[in-house]
């Protein structure tokens, strides 16, 4: 099973990729994983891309593709893939296309995850992460026993700047502006579905047992 996943931030890609992981053995691909990966092992992609990083900037399309291309030929994406936060952009869609073709295979299913904005502001303006270990909590619904100080490792716990509402917002905007063409591509191409993120943890999972069943 070879599945894209598409989805503004805070749609709960990562939580839909976890209910999908738990029923197929198939790999979880997601870009910032994969440019972590590239400058810890200290690559030649990986030591381009960190310049881009260390001085704020995007890291260009055609290094984004090789690593993908780099990782899409691991052992582990043998018996299919799930990527979460690519194709952010038509040419990325493109340039994947070729990728696949390149390799032989074809994709099976691209999700859109819809969900409405504000739900997305109120969700991560509500998010708080452990500065020592990462554990994830929610001032709505998951809270810290006590506040500012993690459950497991009693750490700091903070608000990271990117979950303030202002940050939000902007991504949201530059999400919308870059993704309607994406999924205007996906959707002339047939293979486009899309599922409403606030309907629970197994939404997409039910949605390709479906397909499955239906022997799409």
């Amino acid at each position: 099973m070879r599945i894209i996943l598409i989805g503004a931030p805070g749609s709960g890609k990562g939580t839909q990729a976890e209910s999908i992981r738990e029923k197929y053995p198939i790999a979880h691909i997601s870009t910032g994983d994969i440019l972590r990966a590239n400058v810890k092992a200290d690559t030649e992609l990986g030591r381009n891309a960190k310049e881009y990083m260390a001085s704020g900037k995007l890291v260009p399309d055609e290094l984004i593709v090789a690593m993908m291309e780099s990782r899409l030929r691991e052992s582990d994406c043998k018996d299919g893939f799930l990527l979460d936060g690519f194709p952010r952009t038509k040419p990325q869609a493109e340039a994947l296309d070729s990728i696949l073709e390149k390799l032989g295979i074809s994709l099976d299913a691209v999700i859109q995850l819809d969900v409405d904005d504000e739900i997305v502001v109120q969700r991560l303006t509500t998010r708080r992460v452990c500065k020592s270990c990462g554990e994830i909590y929610n001032t709505a619904f998951k809270p810290a026993k006590i506040e500012g100080i993690c459950d497991k490792c009693g750490g700091e716990v903070i608000q990271r700047n990117d979950d303030k509402e202002s940050v939000i917002r902007n991504r949201l905007a530059v999400f919308h502006e870059q993704t309607a063409p994406l999924i205007d591509y996906y959707r002339s191409k047939d293979i486009l579905a899309s599922v409403d993120a606030a309907g629970g943890k197994d939404v997409v999972l039910k949605l390709l047992e479906k397909r499955k069943g239906a022997g799409k």
